[in-house]
């Protein structure tokens, strides 16, 4: 008896620490900006959407550093840093950002 406890409550502690450790391996990282069309910038937020303020406009090739994601209504938000100003934090679009 005391055996399959453990059992289950090891395979439930393995499973959340796969999960999150997934999860954040999948977000986390350098990106770029890319696919922001010519003359335009990509808005830096303050917040996850359309409402917040604008922060910065980020060119195409500007390298960032992804800290999480989330997803608001339709599009997917991510936090991210200035990699060459990393206290310059706010939020971007996941689809302008390309791996580097």
């Amino acid at each position: 008896m005391r055996n399959a406890i453990f059992f289950h409550l090891a395979v439930f502690v393995l499973g959340i620490f796969i999960t999150t450790e997934a999860a954040k391996a999948a977000s986390l990282g350098r990106y770029e900006v890319f696919g922001v069309e010519e003359g335009d910038m990509l808005k830096m937020r303050a917040g996850p959407g359309t409402g917040y303020i604008v922060i910065v406009g980020l060119p195409n090739g500007t390298a960032l550093r992804v800290h999480s994601c989330e997803q608001t209504g339709g599009t997917r938000w991510c936090r991210v840093s200035l990699d060459r100003a990393r206290q310059l934090k706010g939020y971007v679009s996941w689809a302008y950002l390309r791996k580097l």
